[in-house]
């Protein structure tokens, strides 16, 4: 499983656009991008990421409000305001762009077992607002975004080969939405009322360790969290992502909070 990790070097290769293991659950899970490129956070002012308290990245995540981070569960779900951090607006993890923003609150969907289950996704509460672009979240209207074939733009620092290390760089690959038939005959455990999948036949593009909890963005939306998969970038294996339309109302309920 990739619960943390994106694949972003193939897939801006093939693509030209963008899951990693969180602490909680590495059965099937995997946090990089491959078949990516490095791209500038000011494209994507919206992608964080999350860190324990000693600076340690482990997963992604998206600021969906101005005080609130949306990411896996399987990210959040081990962890406290207190030994948590996100940071904002930092493309290279090296140097001291952006905040390192403290925690007053995470919620775990009360769904959550673990990232194959379904209810993958938590949200962090920052303890002040920052001055970042949110992504607006997919709704349960909008599932022109879920069709086969619409592309979508994967991010995170996560690995970018499946024995890899992590990247020092944000980066990005493009993937498609696959038919649900084929994301269930990669993965029987597969549910397509609470997960999408996306990826190529082939292989070569996918999130990774250390990708997890982080965006999976179409149409200017939130359409998905990267949740789970089996290796980096395998044929016949895309990566499966929390839809975000499934758990708008209840993420939402959050952000009013």
């Amino acid at each position: 499983m990739r619960l943390a990790a994106l694949l972003v070097t193939l897939l801006m290769a093939l693509a030209g656009t963008a899951t990693a293991a969180g602490p909680a659950d590495d059965r099937v899970v995997d946090d990089r991008v491959v078949g990516g490129q490095r791209v500038s956070i000011g494209q994507y002012p919206w992608v964080v990421y999350v860190t324990d308290a000693s600076g340690l990245q482990f997963c992604g995540g998206t600021l969906v409000a101005p005080d609130k981070v949306l990411t896996a569960a399987h990210c959040a779900s081990a962890r406290t305001p207190r030994n948590t951090r996100v940071v904002v607006g930092r493309e290279d993890r090296k140097s001291q762009e952006g905040e390192v923003v403290r925690l007053t609150g995470i919620w775990v969907h009360p769904d959550y077992v673990s990232a194959d289950q379904g209810a993958d996704v938590a949200v962090l509460t920052l303890d002040h607002a920052v001055d970042y672009q949110p992504l607006p979240l997919a709704q349960p209207s909008d599932q022109e975004l879920y069709e086969p074939g619409t592309n979508g733009v994967v991010l995170g620092w996560g690995r970018t080969t499946e024995q890899g290390s992590s990247s020092r760089y944000l980066r990005a690959a493009t993937v498609p939405v696959m038919a649900d038939q084929d994301c269930h005959d990669a993965y029987p455990q597969y549910d397509p009322d609470e997960m999408v999948c996306a990826g190529y036949p082939e292989g070569g593009v996918d999130t990774c360790q250390g990708d997890s909890g982080g965006p999976f963005a179409a149409g200017g939306k939130l359409i998905g969290v990267t949740s789970w998969g089996e290796g980096c970038a395998r044929e016949g294996k895309p990566g499966v992502y929390s839809d975000v339309s499934a758990y708008a109302g209840a993420i939402e309920e959050q952000l009013n909070r």
